[in-house]
């Protein structure tokens, strides 16, 4: 699936499942909740804090998806094409970093 055919169905989805999009605060407040939900596992799995008996039914796959779920949901009421988006911002990324992360002695 492409990031413009996932906008797409995120979007046949809310209109038929959803009903509705939730107001861009809304899902922005619920990306927040989501991308914590997602930290909570790698700060568990790939951190040092230890999973809770209530930690162990998450999945981060799942989580992941719930993230970009919502952040496609963001971009469709904002008028965001995340394609567009994406190639600006990593030509943007490689004109800048062309070289910096070549000469990062922290990255050796």
């Amino acid at each position: 699936m492409t990031i413009e055919e996932a906008q797409e169905a995120v979007d046949q989805w809310i209109k038929t499942i959803g009903i509705r999009y939730f107001s861009e605060l809304t899902n922005m407040a619920l990306l927040s909740e989501e991308v914590g939900e997602m930290a909570r596992i790698i700060a568990r799995k790939y951190g040092d804090q230890s999973f809770k008996e209530s930690d162990k039914k998450l999945n981060l796959e799942d989580e992941m998806a719930d993230v970009l779920f919502v952040l496609i949901c963001l971009a469709n009421q904002t008028g965001v094409d995340l394609t567009k988006a994406f190639k600006k911002n990593l030509f943007k990324k490689t004109k800048r970093d062309i070289n910096r992360h070549q000469l990062n002695e922290k990255l050796k």
